[in-house]
């Protein structure tokens, strides 16, 4: 956080004409960061006019001298390091420049100083005015920000006013935070960081949590003269002790309250500063979820990163200014118990933008879902936002590596893999597994957001597929709403249409559904029609006219549950069935108008109405997935809880004048009945909520019980759930359980959706009757005779009582 304008430091002086020449050589610097102003200025002022950032040394020396020589821990304490006298001690001041503070400091009996400054004009200055009187004082040319020496060497390091000097508002706080990460590598275990500063908020937010885990801070305000109480800002010596045991410390505040003359800005910008640190410090106290730094987790705060920590969970920022291009926010997780094996020891998971709010990368719960299926011993989450929009994904990879490599595990199974083997820091994404894909056509809808259709090739199908379709690159075309990117809303095959023959299948096309329309029926699906399947070098050639959608086929495995479902009903479709009724179906969802166009073409008896929200989903479905209307399969554009509640009024006004139960009847020209079958088939427009599917207004109470109300006696209600939420279905299931005595559920293993089936009568399908009325399903739809049967068998047969 750079400052807003740039602020001259004042120095203090005894009479006005040096002010005035200070002020006049300031003038010079213009830039405290640049090494040729400082030589300059060096050169200008000389060697013998010492110069003092902020206050004096009879203002610091007691204060100073105390620290350097004390100790926090008790001597008897554990880890208490052995008390250092003061000839031994080895201190370094960083950009001493031609400060008198460490020759005072030496002449005070601290003999072993070494002096640090980029200006090779001040050092060699200082070293002409000391090495007579204080020859065991060591000058060095050196970057403060970049210094030579071996970890650990001092026992202090005092810097009078170098931190501020390197805070300049268009360096931002690079320089800063390079600096103070060579203080903490040059301290030794329970030394000490002293830092003269005039604790400006941007420079105290840097510097505060830079010695968070593993650091005693204490702040003091050095007690001016009152000749100097005009000056405008108050200098503040701010101790960071470097402690033994990782963990977060109380900071101590000005404990000598009589000394502060700050003014009320200075000091509510430090009030400010110390109450956003001690907030963060109280919350981690309290095990809150909080945001740590890499340096954080290298100190310890949250246990030895070498180790993995089965069920440690921790949220960070990776990267900052001067280290990486970028900066990132993380979630590392390692494995719960239990969960292996494991293919990767570490693995590095990229979530875009586009899928951060998503519920499966937004929540805990769904954070460790990712773990399990990463099946990587530790996972490493980062989330991506727009600062890393321009870069490339193989950029972002490089900027990372050197990050990540600090956060790999150990050795595991006796084997550590060099970091630039993917084995060890394994880059992931969601991989849907798709070979090949071609965007056929895009829309964006005000209600719905982007609308894509694509068609895809996929790496693999399961063996159901390739039985009923040899080809090698069998090609899906799929239905995807932007808005949860990670679920295919439809799903279905396609094919070619040979040139030669495209104009007698839309003509046999046109003159079958004119029959059908004439007949009530819907005709059955004509192999002949469905051309040949082709490779997706063939389809991108092909124009739109020659492509059909196979109809015949349900590529969704919970489409054909919910079909299996019906048994559930099976006498009661049956009976009406025999007397030559309609059986009347509520789909609330059309996505692409697969289910509906199925169950049409191989369930005649059904009188199907969609209700579709969106009109641009309607002419998605129709133009790209071959989706027609007729007699008995009609859209209506509305909302479907509207739709439902508008029927279950007409039903109960109904039954005050009505006392026939017309669907036995069978009636002409009735015009009203009750619903048995209705299916609600739509998704959520919010994914952070971890409810995919529905939208969560259909499944509260209010909208169960009309839906009760609206069914017919032995009418079935139909959900699909989509969630990998515990904590989200559970509620689902209480709410359902209050309006439906008889629940049934059908969970997919290769599926994340559930089909939950709700009846609306009292009497249950036992158990051991559910086979009995699937056989009465497969005789009244003669499964023995369709090609899609074995699917439908195979969803029956999982269907189970929602306990």
């Amino acid at each position: 956080m750079g400052k807003k304008e740039k602020k001259k430091k004042t120095p203090k002086s005894n009479t006005t004409s040096s002010v005035e020449k200070q002020e006049e050589l300031l003038k010079t610097l213009d830039d405290f960061t640049s090494k040729e102003n400082w030589d300059q200025f060096f050169t200008v002022r000389g060697c013998e006019d010492s110069f003092e950032w902020y206050a004096e040394w009879p203002q610091v020396q007691n204060l100073l001298t105390t620290h350097l020589l004390s100790s926090s821990s008790p001597p008897e304490s554990e880890g208490a390091l052995p008390h250092v006298e003061a000839e031994q001690m080895s201190i370094l001041v960083p950009g001493c420049g031609n400060s008198k503070l460490s020759e005072h400091l030496y002449d005070a009996g601290f003999r072993n100083i070494t002096n640090v400054d980029f200006s090779k004009v001040v050092i060699s200055n200082m070293l002409r005015r000391n090495v007579r009187e204080r020859p065991g004082m060591k000058w060095r040319v050196m970057d403060m920000t970049d210094m030579q020496f071996v970890n650990e060497s001092f026992d202090a390091i005092i810097d009078k006013g170098g931190l501020d000097a390197l805070m300049e508002p268009e360096h931002g706080s690079k320089l800063g935070n390079l600096y103070l990460s060579e203080v903490r590598r040059l301290l030794k275990a329970g030394g000490k960081f002293i830092c003269f500063t005039l604790a400006e908020s941007h420079v105290l937010d840097l510097l505060l949590p830079k010695y968070r885990f593993g650091w005693k801070i204490r702040l003091h305000a050095i007690s001016e003269e009152p000749s100097s109480r005009n000056l405008k800002l108050q200098t503040i010596m701010l101790i960071a002790e470097k402690d033994n045991v990782s963990a977060i410390s109380v900071i101590s505040a000005f404990t000598d309250q009589s000394s502060i003359i700050c003014p009320g800005y200075q000091a509510s910008g430090i009030s400010e500063a110390l109450e956003r640190e001690k907030k963060f410090r109280s919350e981690y106290s309290s095990g809150s979820d909080i945001l740590y730094s890499l340096e954080d987790l290298n100190l310890g705060a949250r246990g030895d990163l070498a180790e993995l920590a089965p069920g440690r969970r921790v949220k960070l920022t990776l990267g900052e200014p001067g280290v990486s291009y970028f900066s990132y926010r993380a979630v590392l997780l390692d494995a719960k118990p239990d969960s292996g094996p494991f293919s990767y020891n570490f693995g590095v998971f990229l979530v875009p933008k586009t899928r951060a709010h998503e519920w499966l990368f937004s929540s805990e719960e769904g954070q460790w879902l990712v773990v399990v299926s990463s099946k990587a011993a530790r996972l490493l989450m980062i989330i991506l936002d727009s600062s890393q929009a321009s870069a490339s994904m193989e950029d972002i990879q490089m900027d990372l590596s050197p990050l990540v490599k600090q956060l790999s595990p150990g050795n595991i199974d006796g084997v550590q893999i060099p970091i630039s083997q993917m084995d060890v820091s394994r880059f992931m994404a969601a991989n849907d597994g798709i070979k090949h894909r071609k965007i056929v056509h895009q829309v964006t809808s005000t209600l719905t957001g982007q609308i894509v259709v694509e068609d895809v090739i996929c790496e693999k199908l399961d063996a159901e597929i390739q039985r009923r379709f040899p080809s090698k690159d069998l090609i899906f075309r799929r239905l995807t709403f932007q808005r949860a990117e990670s679920l295919v809303q439809s799903e279905a095959i396609v094919s070619v249409i040979p040139d030669d023959t495209s104009n007698k299948v839309e003509d046999k096309i046109a003159g079958e559904a004119s029959k059908s329309r004439k007949k009530g029926k819907q005709q059955k699906f004509d192999p002949q029609l469905s051309g040949s399947l082709v490779s997706l070098d063939r389809l991108q050639k092909a124009s739109s006219s020659k492509i059909l959608v196979d109809q015949n086929y349900l590529a969704s495995s919970y489409h054909n549950g919910i079909i299996s479902g019906l048994m559930l009903i099976s006498l009661h479709l049956e009976r009406l069935a025999s007397v030559g009724n309609m059986v009347k179906t509520v789909v609330i969802g059309l996505g692409a108008g697969l289910l509906p166009m199925f169950l049409r073409k191989n369930i005649p008896f059904l009188e199907i109405e969609v209700v579709e929200l969106d009109p641009v989903v309607l002419d998605v479905a129709r133009h790209y997935f071959g989706f027609i209307e007729d007699q008995h399969l009609k859209v209506h554009i509305a909302d479907g809880i509207k739709f439902v509640g508008d029927m279950e009024k007409e039903t109960c006004t109904n039954d005050k004048n009505d006392t026939f139960d017309q669907k036995l009847v069978g009636e002409e020209g009735k015009g009203f009945c009750r619903i048995d079958i209705l299916i609600v088939d739509v998704d959520s427009d919010d994914s952070s909520s971890g409810l995919t599917c529905p939208a969560a207004d259909f499944v509260e109470e209010s909208f169960l019980l009309t839906a009760k109300s609206s069914l017919s006696e032995q009418g079935l209600f139909i959900v699909n759930l989509v969630s990998r939420s515990s904590a989200v279905k559970v509620p689902v299931y209480s709410r359902l359980k209050m309006v439906f005595s008889n629940l049934y559920t059908l969970q997919l293993e290769e599926d994340v959706n559930e089909v939950i089936f709700a009846l609306k009568s009292d009497t249950p399908v036992e158990d051991d009757k559910l086979s009995d009325v699937f056989l009465v399903l497969a005789r009244l739809l003669e499964l023995e005779k369709q090609e899609w049967s074995q699917s439908i068998v195979d969803a029956s047969k999982l269907i189970k009582r929602l306990i």
